[in-house]
């Protein structure tokens, strides 16, 4: 238990460093470094880092990604994933014996959703100079307070296994209550940070607290989503953890797998409804 806070509390204070020194290159180069170890985890535990090779390409895409999805560069995130896709299928036909089918299209899924979904936090911080950090925070929570409300009310309320067979101690009643939880929390957090923003600085926000709700809740409903998905890899490989990069939590895999579904899921749903005015 004591490696297990102290490694969180190790993350939380990387995390809040990252989140000062927002407006700068330091978020990119964060996301890069989660998004590079996200994408090898994956890959080792699916066996695939012995093609070398066809592993590096999607490396380097997940180094570059974060890079080049906003701005001027974004112009080129496209071709960039053209070119990675091309590339590993040349590496597919020089390992035509050894590199199946199935591997090179997990390879091909795990970089192109991993590297695109944890890219999502620097489209979110970017496309709003106001709101931009808040959209980063809430992507970030929309995946942890649900797990969090799911684990408290599951402990207090959980009789009905959710996945025994993938994740034996999710709860059906924990599911229910995380859903809840975080869309009240969302409103709660909102409504702190419309009077934070009123009181500090010259804008103002008003919040539309219905909309809020719902996406908080949509966003516990995917971030459950990613969790089981992520959980059923590594069922199918036989592992415990993605990494131990983090003592007592695992890989990153673990700490993020949510987020690669809550963050896309975030930023499709602001682009279609406006939570501010």
């Amino acid at each position: 238990m004591a490696v297990r806070l102290l490694s969180s509390a190790i993350g939380i204070l990387l995390a809040v460093v990252i989140l000062i020194f927002h407006k700068t290159i330091v978020l990119n180069i964060a996301i890069s470094l989660i998004s590079v170890i996200m994408v090898y985890e994956v890959l080792k535990a699916a066996q695939c880092v012995k093609f070398r090779l066809t592993c590096i390409l999607s490396l380097i895409y997940a180094v570059v990604n974060p890079f080049i999805v906003t701005g001027a560069a974004s112009k080129y995130k496209f071709a960039v994933a053209f070119l990675l896709v091309t590339c590993i299928f040349i590496t597919y036909i020089v390992y035509h014996n050894s590199l199946k089918y199935n591997r090179v299209m997990f390879i091909i899924a795990a970089s192109l959703l991993i590297s695109n979904a944890m890219s999502s936090l620097v489209i979110l911080h970017d496309i709003d100079k106001i709101n931009g950090l808040m959209y980063l925070i809430m992507g970030l929570c929309g995946a942890w307070l649900a797990d969090s409300g799911a684990y408290f009310v599951g402990t207090f309320m959980g009789k009905n296994k959710l996945c025994p067979e993938v994740s034996p101690k999710k709860t059906v009643e924990g599911f229910v209550g995380g859903i809840f939880i975080t869309g009240l929390l969302f409103m709660l957090i909102n409504f702190g940070y419309s009077k934070i923003l009123q009181h500090f600085t010259d804008y103002t926000v008003s919040v539309n607290y219905f909309k809020v709700c719902i996406l908080g809740m949509a966003l516990a409903i995917v971030g459950t989503l990613g969790d089981l998905s992520a959980s059923v890899i590594k069922r199918q490989c036989g592992i415990k953890d993605y990494g131990n990069i983090m003592p007592g939590h695992g890989g990153l895999m673990d700490r993020f797998d949510s987020v690669v579904f809550v963050a896309p899921c975030l930023y499709a749903f602001i682009t279609i409804f406006n939570i501010y005015k």
